[in-house]
C-alpha cells in the first residue's frame, strides 16, 4: 500500500464547478463511494476574472457558496480544498500529491466548460488518473439525451418538452454523512468576493441575495410551502413577486434541478407543472448550446439584421431612464438586486432589440455584468429568443410595454416600487406620466419616452422587411 492509499483505496478528487452542494451531487457521491477518501476541490480560475466573467454580484454570491460548502463539509469531518491558478495545473498537482486515480467533474456546455474538460484530459493523460465526467448534475436531463430523429438537438421547445417529460430521471442522492479528506492536502482559505474579482472589481448590488446551499434549501422549502401551488396563475405577476427566486442557486448548483423536478412532480398540481416547465426551459437552452456552441455569440437563426448604434438610447436603457416606467422599473430592479423578474426580462429585452432595434448582444452583455444567475446558455439564448434570432417560432413578435404593464402591473405597484419619482401617481396613470401636463408634469423628475412606440415599431418592421 502506497503512502497515499487507505484501507478504502486511493483517494479521488471531486472537482466542484457549477455544483456547489452536498445534496444530490453525483460528483461528490461517486468520488467518495464506499467511504473512500476524497479531495473536495475548488480552483479559483484566474482566467474567469481575466475574461470579465467574475463580476461583483456573482463573485459575492460565489464567495458565500464556497464558505457554506466548506462549512457543510467540516460538519461531516471534511473540508473544502481551495487552490488558485490554472485549473488543469492545480488539479494535476493535487493528483500528484495524493496519488488519486480518478478526478470527477460535472459536464458543462459552455465554451469555457468544454475547453476546461479538454485541458484536464490532456493534463491527466499518462498519469494513471482517469477523468470521470458526470451528466445530469447541472441540468435535470443531460444535454444530448433528448434528441429528435436524425438531429443532434431540438430547435423548438414544445416538442422538446414532450420528450423531456417522458424521460426517466436519475435517482436523487443523499448528502454524504461523512467526508474523509487526506490531511496532507494543502489548501487556501475560501476566497472573499474581493479575492474573486481582484483589485478594482467593483461593488455588489445592495439588494443581492446571500449565496450557498443552506440558504438555497431554506428558500426552496419556504417557497414550496407558500408559493408553488399558485405559481401557474401568478408567475407573471410583477408586483406580486411570486416566482421562486431559485435561479441563482440553480446557476451555482447550490440546488439540484433533478431534485427540484422530483419534488415538484411529487407535489403535483398546476403550479408544480408550470414550475417543472421552467426547469425544462433551462435544460432546453443547455442542449441547444451543447449542439451549437457558436450560438453564445452568433445568431442561431440569422434575420440579416443591421442593428442600430444608439449609444445614448442604450445608456438610457441601462440606467432605467427610457421614459417607459415598466421598462425602467425592471432595469432598476436589476441594478439593485442583481436579479430581475422573468416577465421584466422579456419586456426590457423586447424593448432594446425591437423597439430600439439594438443588437441583442449589447443587452446580453449588460445582463451578464449584473445578473447573479447570469450564465451563458440561458442568458444568451433567452436574449436570442426575444430578439427573434433564436428558437422563437414567432421571431417578429414585439412586446408592447404599455399593454404588458396594464396586464402584469395593472395598478402600477411594481413601477412605484422601483421608480420612486413616480410614487405619487395613482393607479395605472403611473405607466404613462408623459400624458400629464402643466404643473402636474413638472412635479416629476422623469424623462419623456426616448422613442414613440409607433416610431420604434415602424423602424423594426422596415428593418425586417415586414412593411410590405
Amino acid at each position: 500500500m502506497s503512502e497515499h492509499e487507505t484501507a478504502q483505496g486511493t483517494p479521488a478528487v471531486a472537482l466542484f464547478t457549477a455544483d456547489l452542494r452536498l445534496h444530490d451531487n453525483p460528483v461528490l457521491h461517486a468520488a467518495g463511494r464506499g467511504g473512500a477518501a476524497v479531495v473536495p476541490l475548488f480552483v479559483v480560475d484566474e482566467a474567469i476574472a481575466r475574461a470579465g466573467f467574475a463580476v461583483p454580484n456573482r463573485a459575492a454570491f460565489l464567495a458565500d457558496c464556497l464558505a457554506d460548502l466548506d462549512a457543510g463539509l467540516r460538519q461531516r469531518g471534511g473540508r473544502l480544498v481551495v487552490r488558485r491558478g490554472d485549473v488543469a495545473e492545480e488539479v494535476g498537482e493535487v493528483v500528484a500529491e495524493t496519488g488519486a486515480r480518478q478526478v470527477h467533474i460535472a459536464a458543462g456546455v459552455s465554451g469555457y466548460a468544454t475547453r476546461r474538460e479538454d485541458r484536464l484530459r490532456k493534463a491527466l493523460a499518462g498519469t494513471g488518473c482517469e477523468l470521470v465526467v458526470h451528466e445530469a448534475v447541472i441540468t435535470a436531463a443531460p444535454p444530448g439525451a433528448v434528441t429528435p430523429a436524425g438531429r443532434d438537438h431540438f430547435a423548438v421547445f414544445t416538442p422538446y418538452f414532450r420528450r423531456w417529460s417522458a424521460e426517466s430521471q436519475r435517482k436523487v442522492l443523499d448528502a454524504p454523512r461523512r467526508v474523509r479528506v487526506p490531511e496532507e492536502v494543502r489548501s487556501a482559505e475560501p476566497p472573499s468576493a474581493a479575492d474573486l474579482t481582484g483589485p478594482g472589481g467593483g461593488t455588489p448590488s445592495p439588494g443581492l441575495p446571500r449565496g450557498g446551499e443552506t440558504v438555497g434549501r431554506k428558500l426552496a422549502g419556504t417557497w414550496w410551502r407558500t408559493g408553488l401551488q399558485d405559481y401557474a396563475d401568478r408567475h407573471d405577476d410583477l408586483p406580486g413577486d411570486a416566482t421562486s427566486r431559485l435561479s441563482p442557486y440553480l446557476h451555482f448548483g447550490c440546488l439540484s434541478a433533478t431534485e427540484l423536478v422530483h419534488r415538484a412532480r411529487t407535489a403535483g398540481g398546476a403550479g408544480a407543472e408550470a414550475f417543472v416547465r421552467q426547469l425544462a426551459w433551462r435544460d432546453f437552452h443547455h442542449q441547444v448550446l451543447a449542439a451549437r456552441p457558436d450560438a453564445a455569440h452568433r445568431n442561431y437563426r440569422t434575420r440579416h439584421d443591421r442593428w442600430r448604434a444608439a449609444p445614448e438610447e442604450v445608456a438610457a436603457w441601462r440606467e432605467g431612464r427610457t421614459g417607459y416606467p415598466i421598462v425602467d422599473a425592471a432595469m432598476r430592479q436589476l441594478q439593485h438586486e442583481g436579479w430581475m423578474h422573468n416577465r421584466g426580462r422579456l419586456l426590457v429585452a423586447s424593448f432594446l432589440t425591437k423597439t430600439l432595434y439594438v443588437d441583442w448582444r449589447t443587452g446580453a452583455e449588460h445582463f451578464l455584468s449584473l445578473l447573479v444567475d447570469g450564465d451563458i446558455p440561458n442568458n444568451q439564448l433567452n436574449w436570442q429568443w426575444v430578439a427573434g434570432t433564436g428558437t422563437d417560432t414567432r421571431p417578429n413578435r414585439v412586446l408592447n410595454p404599455l399593454l404588458q404593464a396594464s396586464r402584469f402591473d395593472p395598478d402600477g405597484d411594481y413601477v412605484r416600487r422601483w421608480v420612486p419619482e413616480l410614487a405619487d401617481l395613482e393607479g395605472a396613470a403611473v405607466h404613462q406620466p408623459w400624458k400629464l401636463s402643466g404643473p402636474d408634469r413638472a412635479r416629476f423628475d422623469y424623462p419623456d419616452p426616448i422613442v414613440t412606440l409607433a416610431e420604434g415599431h415602424a423602424r423594426f418592421t422596415r428593418a425586417r422587411g415586414l412593411d410590405g
